[in-house]
């Protein structure tokens, strides 16, 4: 007992371990709450309604074979194999690709920067949820104006669909009430306060979900990955059980296989893969890289990605289920209230809840999910970061109570770099983000050189046989194929449609962006793609010997891991043992 205290303080006073998952249970939880968040509750279903329903599964399971899956799997892979994070893990590997590393945390960065903010949106509705009447269930507000029109009594439907320039109470709520908003980015108004404290509580959330590493994280998701769960049974059920509920299913699932020929229904799948799957930016990395070498990865791969794609599936029958009853309460057609995004979050769901018996109930429930689902896959985000960095500067960072210092730092940092986002021109200012810094576009430009760097660089062969030492079963070859040619090939096709399908963003169809804040959107989306060259030619630049000496060299990776990883392995089953 003394050696063991003395042992502690020690470790104190030296560099900490990095630390592993308590269980394999925590790795799937951490790993499913991250990869199942909002896209799979918003933008999914949407996506199914939009581009032709059922049929809209063909380029979803096309992109899910050929890029989902084998991308998941190798990314967790890396992270299993190097036992480092999003950064470092490339210097084990192929120090010439680390600009992907980096490039990927810089995404990540900006990303925790607005995925937040719809968490403070959610917790300002959740908190409101509890009032005797709902705020965006009426007209008699002081943020309503003439045009305001309540769903609440029947006659107004014909009013609804004979007016021009009306809103809907929800519409106004979230407008005029929750975002205060102004006429474009160039009038940024004043802090919405009460925003800014919902931002403020989700930051200290984050901060103490995360602020002991992997210890607290991986006790931490065993709610907030269950429990999102748990709410979506409850409204499903709801949802189904509502009149007009039959007609909304219908509307989600009718197959249209005209649309199959829109080069832009695939591009939309793709993307929806990217952002659903969390590949490109280094998460399944570091998450991978808690697991003890031997952990059976690849089956570990194959299941989150069928519970990730079964949970999208599931979201649109209780989405979709809600809004056939409010289209059939409205008496107008579902083409006019499904929404994707925020808008169906924050204006369309509450306005059928509010239509609801018992309407507190059920907007509790849903606001709740949606934070729980958003809640996980923030804090992962800021872990992942936070471990990349303190990855390449062990000696350093991981010394007792300095990783805490660094997290707080972090958190103030994102904190007061987004305060612009919570005023009345904040919106404008999320949207660029949204639409430029965290796009898809940048994420299948990383995707395109991480699979061209493991497969053609480190080797695809390699990759199997290091799949198969760490879990004793071989992957399948199509993995090898997918690596090699199919994955890499499907990306680089997506990306040159991204850049010639890029329409410039505007805000409700309606408000075009000044041509500065278009210039700044390409700087951030360039901010991230321009790492991975600028970092390849630094790295030449600074070598020693020929230019192809130094090429071969950036291209070799370092000694075998396998080896050393297996004896760490061996001796802390000696050490549970003992």
């Amino acid at each position: 007992m003394v050696n063991k205290k003395c042992a502690q303080k020690q470790q104190r006073v030296g560099v900490e371990a990095r630390g592993h998952w308590g269980s394999k249970a925590e790795f799937l939880l951490a790993v499913a709450g991250n990869v199942v968040g909002f896209g799979n509750v918003w933008r999914f279903p949407y996506l199914c309604y939009k581009n032709g329903g059922g049929a809209f599964l063909v380029p979803y399971l096309v992109f899910v074979v050929t890029c989902g899956v084998p991308l998941f799997l190798l990314e967790t892979t890396l992270g299993q194999y190097t036992q480092e994070g999003g950064i470092t893990c490339w210097r084990k590997v192929c120090p010439l690709a680390e600009g992907i590393g980096y490039a990927g945390q810089l995404i990540l960065l900006y990303s925790c920067m607005t995925y937040i903010l719809i968490l403070a949106w959610a917790l300002f509705y959740l908190v409101l949820s509890f009032s005797p009447q709902l705020p965006w269930s009426s007209c008699d507000n002081h943020w309503n104006t003439d045009n305001c029109i309540d769903f609440s009594t029947q006659n107004k439907t014909l009013e609804w669909t004979n007016r021009t320039g009306t809103a809907s109470a929800a519409t106004e709520f979230w407008e005029r009430r929750v975002l205060g908003i102004s006429g474009g980015i160039e009038e940024m108004g004043s802090v919405r306060w009460d925003l800014l404290l919902c931002l403020i509580a989700m930051w200290v959330v984050c901060y103490f979900c995360i602020w002991k590493g992997v210890k607290s994280t991986g006790k931490v998701v065993y709610f907030t990955a269950t429990f999102p769960y748990a709410m979506l049974l409850v409204l499903l059920i709801r949802g189904l059980s509502l009149p007009g509920a039959l007609q909304g299913v219908l509307y989600y699932l009718l197959p249209d296989p005209s649309r199959l020929t829109d080069p832009q229904v695939w591009m939309e799948a793709g993307a929806q893969i990217l952002f659903s799957y969390s590949v490109g930016v280094g998460s399944l990395t570091v998450l991978g890289s808690y697991n003890a070498y031997d952990n059976n990865c690849y089956k570990d791969c194959l299941w989150l990605c069928l519970l990730n794609s079964g949970t999208s599936v599931v979201a649109g029958f209780a989405v979709f289920s809600v809004l056939g009853f409010m289209a059939h309460e409205q008496g107008v057609p579902i083409a006019e209230v499904a929404e994707s995004g925020p808008g169906l979050a924050f204006i369309a769901y509450p306005q059928a809840v509010a239509m609801m018996p018992l309407p507190q109930l059920w907007s509790i429930c849903f606001f709740l999910m949606l934070i729980l689902l958003g809640l996980d896959t923030q804090f992962v985000a800021m872990e992942v970061v936070v471990t990349s960095i303190i990855d390449m500067f062990p000696a350093v960072m991981r010394r007792y109570g300095r990783r805490e210092l660094f997290l707080l730092l972090f958190c103030l940092t994102c904190f007061l770099s987004q305060l612009v986002m919570v005023t009345e021109g904040g919106m404008y200012v999320f949207q660029m983000f949204d639409y430029y810094a965290c796009n898809g576009t940048c994420i299948l430009f990383l995707c395109v050189f991480e699979t061209a760097a493991l497969g053609w660089i480190f080797g695809a062969e390699r990759l199997c046989d290091i799949i198969e030492d760490m879990t004793g079963a071989r992957a399948n070859p199509f993995f090898k194929f997918s690596w090699l040619y199919l994955t890499p090939l499907v990306l680089l096709v997506s990306f040159i449609c991204s850049l010639v399908e890029y329409q410039p963003l505007t805000f409700n169809r309606r408000y075009v962006y000044p041509s500065w804040a278009y210039a700044c959107g390409w700087v951030m989306t360039f901010s991230s793609i321009l790492l991975v060259p600028g970092w390849a030619l630094y790295k030449l630049a600074i070598g020693t010997g020929s230019l192809s000496q130094r090429f071969h060299h950036l291209c070799q990776p370092a000694t075998d891991c396998s080896v050393a990883q297996r004896r760490e392995t061996e001796l802390q089953h000696l050490g549970g043992g003992g």
